[in-house]
């Protein structure tokens, strides 16, 4: 079956590989969308970030060259010989986060944690083989195509929940890049009445104010903190890091309130300079979140389906798997008006 492989910094090749053996508690998926995720991205641009070389990931036991992909859907064409709540045809989207399930979700999202397509062969290829654990029901009113916004989706949905926002709060999202976009969906869904969106890119920032932005801010062309400070005097009672630079992630404590939250959602590729006496002179809590809990990956499925969430605009592209390299890692590295790119493997609806 064809695959996209990843060798090393941007060296990512289809080509023909073997499905290996189904085991006994997992699926054979035949994949139908899947996303390029901002992670893939940082792996095609600087890896190894997340994909193991050196040694062997301990939950799958696999090492690079490895199958990329973790935010996909498809439909069940096997299954193994003790997975009994799921049978062929089903349609299904996948939760690609790999834990030992030993403690409560809320502290289990931080053990072990591997990922389908980065630390084990994932979703852009023809068919992947996935554990029972990891699957979740799409319901009949959402696409497979949705079914690849998921994932993606409940990283916002939990950075908001985490981040503590309800009704009424004003919001700062510093990076209009697709997790960004995501988070002002999950804000706006969560009762955010200020939404202030700040980036570099004016495509961006307008796509921002499609999907629900109150405001957006070109961080180049103002000053960001006195920009957010016009329209939050006191600072807005949550920011969101989600551009992973030293910059931002002072102005985003810059324009928090006292005592209001600062949200880390983005991945750092390297460390940054930073002096904590800036919390002590703002009082700003920071908090960070990754992935999610099954809980907030089921949410987030249900709310999509009653229309709560309504992801699908972020779309900007979609693309074969023989364009995944031109057209996909190499547009997003150089256009910054693309959002999300999906790749259609067998491209089902």
């Amino acid at each position: 079956m064809k695959a996209a492989v990843w060798h090393g910094v941007k060296d990512i090749r289809v080509e023909e590989v073997e499905l290996r053996a189904l085991r006994e508690d997992e699926v054979k998926v035949k994949v139908a969308w899947a996303g390029i995720c901002g992670s893939d991205l940082h792996e095609y641009q600087e890896g190894p970030v997340f994909i193991p070389v050196d040694a062997k990931a301990d939950l799958t036991g696999e090492m690079a060259p490895i199958t990329m992909g973790h935010e996909f859907a498809g439909i069940i064409e096997e299954v193994g010989s003790k997975v009994t709540d799921f049978k062929s045809g089903d349609r299904v989207v996948i939760n690609p986060t790999l834990t030992y399930r030993k403690k409560h979700e809320d502290v289990d999202r931080y053990d072990g944690f591997n990922f389908i397509g980065l630390h084990g062969d994932g979703g852009f290829a023809e068919y992947a083989n996935v554990p029972v654990t990891s699957l979740h029901r799409l319901p009949e009113n959402l696409t497979l195509q949705d079914g690849a916004l998921v994932e993606p989706m409940a990283v916002a949905v939990q950075a908001v929940k985490d981040a503590g926002v309800t009704l009424g709060d004003s919001v700062a999202v510093f990076g209009a890049g697709p997790i960004g976009l995501f988070t002002v969906i999950a804000a706006k869904a969560s009762g955010a009445s200020k939404i202030i969106v700040l980036d570099l890119s004016d495509s961006r920032l307008e796509k921002a104010k499609e999907l629900g932005a109150t405001h957006v801010i070109n961080s180049g062309k103002e000053d960001p903190v006195e920009a957010v400070r016009t329209i939050a005097a006191d600072g807005v009672d949550v920011s969101f890091e989600v551009a992973g630079v030293a910059p931002t992630f002072k102005q985003a404590i810059d324009v928090t309130k006292p005592r209001g939250n600062m949200m880390i959602v983005s991945i750092f590729a390297r460390p940054i300079e930073w002096n904590p006496i800036q919390l002590t002179n703002t009082g700003v809590n920071i908090l960070s979140s990754i992935v999610y809990t099954p809980s907030i990956f089921q949410r987030t499925i249900d709310a999509m389906s009653t229309g709560q969430l309504n992801p699908q605009g972020i779309i900007t592209s979609q693309i074969k798997l023989d364009e995944i390299v031109d057209n996909g890692f190499v547009t997003l590295t150089n256009d910054k008006t693309q959002s999300k790119i999906l790749v259609a493997m067998s491209g089902e609806k």
